[in-house]
């Protein structure tokens, strides 16, 4: 049974315990609540702690985590783009949604620890939701200050009068992280990890403690005991999924020995992810619109299967000395063949769409009448494999939805938009411009998921691929070693790309220096873990954002038109400001470098 099945029964439990909270600082008392309510019985207790678990659905971080990767690195969001575009100030509501929904989930956690001693419950149960409460609460400060560099550290329960402290140092914060994780895995009554099946499955365990704690070292820069906490996690039994990338993410799949830490969905309204609804597109089950798409620069960034860097000339030569216009040509469908069966109406859709993309500027004596999305394709097929299992590219089907009725679409361009009718174009938002669009997390056919509002799938907070990355990337910092390579090469083999190796300079995936081997980690965190809350917060740990932004220049038509441009602000924006309605509120915060309240 999953843990979100208990949290359904604690649903009204927590909106009452924050019924009266319409901000952060506008809270009901907690301590009052909890001593006199929450926690004279081992049920309540059991809700309680389950209402911390129910922050990363209310709170909507697991939204917070995928959207941030699509507004830059594995995508480009067309709502927050702000962030990366250098209009964003202080008063926005992604800083402001973040910080009062991390701190809902710290102040129930305090309600648990300051209640859970005195609690009528065995001692045994009562250290294990202890270990997990703490762990929640390290949880969400982790994410605040990765992001602000500094908060205010509350510790027990506190009512909104009271919610005046300063800000902590980012020094300060990452200890009181680091205290909670060691009283985690210092539990006697934590287990290491939970198998498939198991009714707690979902629940906090020791490997995701250490997890957590290594993820903490690495924002720290102490790669030694980064390191020493990484290593812990293979130790405790997890391990890297061995199917197929795509099946990892698959509700089949969702309790695998990969993945660490979880949001756990059912497919039930208020309970599911609602990942899949963002992702999707108009033929995705449920419809909706395709609000986060792909980004062209970190498409174009995915190898070779053999480890040679993707160069479009390798394939279509001429392609980089063109401009976007002119390389449309090569994007054009067949126009021998298939297109020949097509009713006569669609013929004229297509016969207007060809007139236009040459009177943009396409280069038509590159176009192959026949051959020319099969010439196309291998420019795709050729690369590693996370690329296809991660995203539509053009002339590549994806099966999916009108209503009940399912059907195999397909990229193309021009496009007839024909849902429901041949030649079943994959239908995007955008008729007037020719996007990537996401496969990965989005739902195949009418069966997988009741509605797109409410996937049944968990979602990945933490796996163990993650880790084993982070773990190279920690030994690397220390200094350049065959074992950081191995560990690179297990993600890779399990991908199906050509593996490292420091033995033979002539070939593409030779790994010659300490430096070389800090951008191929990189590079593989970001071909390995979009979409699953890491890519931007990667590069804010590495500093690396505006490099991406630069070399990216904006958001892209696939044959590289620019849409909507970036303006790197500066680096100030490494460091997220203190919410506008958080400073005016409580006099003591003071605001981050380059941001005005």
């Amino acid at each position: 049974m999953k843990i979100v099945n208990n949290i359904l029964v604690i649903a009204a439990v927590a909106s009452a315990m924050t019924a009266c909270k319409p901000d952060l600082l506008d809270t009901n008392p907690y301590d009052k609540v909890g001593s006199e309510t929450m926690w004279g019985n081992e049920t309540m207790c059991d809700m309680g702690v389950n209402g911390i678990y129910a922050t990363l659905r209310e709170a909507k971080v697991a939204h917070e985590m995928f959207t941030q990767d699509a507004m830059g690195f594995a995508g480009q969001a067309r709502d927050p783009q702000a962030l990366l575009n250098g209009t964003i100030t202080a008063s926005n509501s992604l800083f402001s949604d973040t910080w009062k929904q991390l701190y809902e989930g710290i102040h129930r956690a305090n309600d648990a620890i300051f209640n859970l001693p005195g609690a009528p419950i065995d001692e045994a149960k009562k250290d294990r939701l202890m270990a997990e409460s703490k762990f929640l609460r390290a949880y969400y400060y982790f994410r605040l200050n990765r992001v602000f560099q500094g908060v205010p550290v509350y510790l027990k329960p506190v009512e909104d009068s009271e919610c005046t402290n300063a800000r902590e140092t980012v020094d300060k914060v990452w200890e009181v992280i680091l205290s909670d994780l060691n009283d985690c895995v210092n539990s006697t009554n934590l287990p290491n990890k939970y198998v498939g099946g198991d009714p707690n499955y979902g629940r906090v365990t020791k490997g995701a403690a250490y997890a957590l704690m290594g993820q903490t070292y690495m924002w720290m820069k102490d790669y030694p005991n980064a390191e020493k906490a990484l290593r812990k996690v293979g130790e405790l039994g997890f391990a890297l999924f061995q199917g197929e990338y795509k099946q990892l993410f698959k509700e089949a799949n969702e309790d695998c020995d990969e993945m660490i830490f979880s949001e756990q969905n059912i497919g039930v309204n208020g309970y599911g992810g609602k990942t899949e609804f963002w992702l999707g597109s108009r033929v995705s089950f449920g419809s909706c619109w395709n609000s986060y798409l792909p980004s062209v620069h970190w498409v174009e960034s995915f190898e070779c299967a053999d480890g040679t860097p993707f160069n479009w000339n390798d394939f279509l030569p001429g392609y980089n000395e063109m401009t976007p216009l002119e390389r449309v040509a090569f994007f054009l469908r067949d126009t021998v063949g298939e297109w020949e069966t097509y009713p006569n109406e669609i013929k004229d859709k297509l016969r207007i769409g060809f007139k236009q993309a040459i009177a943009n500027g396409a280069d038509i004596s590159k176009y192959i009448p026949s051959g020319n999305e099969a010439r196309l394709r291998k420019a795709y097929e050729s690369r590693d494999p996370r690329l296809l299992a991660t995203v539509i590219t053009p002339y590549s089907e994806y099966r999916g939805a009108i209503g009940s009725n399912e059907y195999t679409y397909t990229l193309r361009w021009p496009t007839t938009q024909s849902d429901e009718a041949v030649p079943f174009d994959l239908r995007t938002d955008s008729q007037t411009y020719f996007y990537y669009l996401y496969r990965k997390f989005v739902a195949e056919g009418a069966s997988e998921t009741p509605n797109r509002e409410y996937c049944p799938t968990d979602y990945p907070l933490i796996r163990y691929a993650d880790v084993v990355l982070m773990l190279a990337e920690a030994i690397n910092e220390q200094g350049f070693k065959q074992e950081a390579v191995d560990l690179v090469n297990m993600v890779r083999q399990r991908a199906g790309i050509a593996l490292l190796q420091t033995t033979d300079p002539s070939k593409p995936t030779f790994v010659s220096s300490q430096d070389n081997m800090r951008t191929r980690i990189r590079n593989e965190r970001r071909w390995e873990l979009p979409l699953e809350g890491v890519n931007l917060y990667d590069e804010i740990r590495w500093k690396t954002m505006g490099d991406w932004c630069k070399a990216g220049n904006g958001s892209k038509e696939i044959w590289g038109t620019i849409v909507n441009p970036y303006s790197w602000a500066g680096d100030h924006i490494y460091v997220w400001p203190i919410p506008t309605t958080e400073c005016e509120r409580n006099d003591n915060l003071i605001q981050n470098t380059g941001w005005i309240n």
